[in-house]
């Protein structure tokens, strides 16, 4: 049964909560990516994630500046975490529970991101 450390993508891309919403806004679009993990603030701390409905929803729908709203005032924090060693299968009724679809992976610190894609990915492998 694989788990969660063995198909997640441990090259993630993280911006610290202080940043603007243009700052995350120009690296997502940059990177191709649809959200961030937001860099824990202190050692122990939890991370969180900045999506582009965050944005979308919390930013834009209320008229604000993405200039003047930093990440920490419209990020998910604490959000879901997956433990590396959960099961595939684990993960995806996680994902399913708590209707996300990406989520970090974190064993005291931040050690990759998973998402539906790489479950499909590789729950699929075998009908190509």
């Amino acid at each position: 049964m694989q788990t969660a450390k063995e198909i997640m993508t441990s090259n993630v891309v993280t911006i610290k909560s202080s940043a603007t919403v243009a700052e995350a806004v120009k690296l997502m679009r940059a990177k191709k990516l649809r959200n961030l993990i937001v860099e824990p603030d202190e050692p122990g701390d939890s991370v969180g994630i900045l999506t582009e409905a965050d944005v979308v929803y919390k930013v834009a729908a209320n008229g604000d500046r993405p200039e003047s709203v930093v990440v920490a005032s419209v990020m998910t924090k604490p959000c879901i975490e997956v433990d590396p060693d959960m099961s595939v299968q684990e993960v995806a009724g996680l994902f399913a529970n708590y209707n996300i679809n990406r989520a970090p992976v974190v064993k005291g610190e931040l050690l990759g991101v998973i998402s539906a894609f790489d479950i499909v990915r590789e729950t699929m492998w075998w009908q190509g």
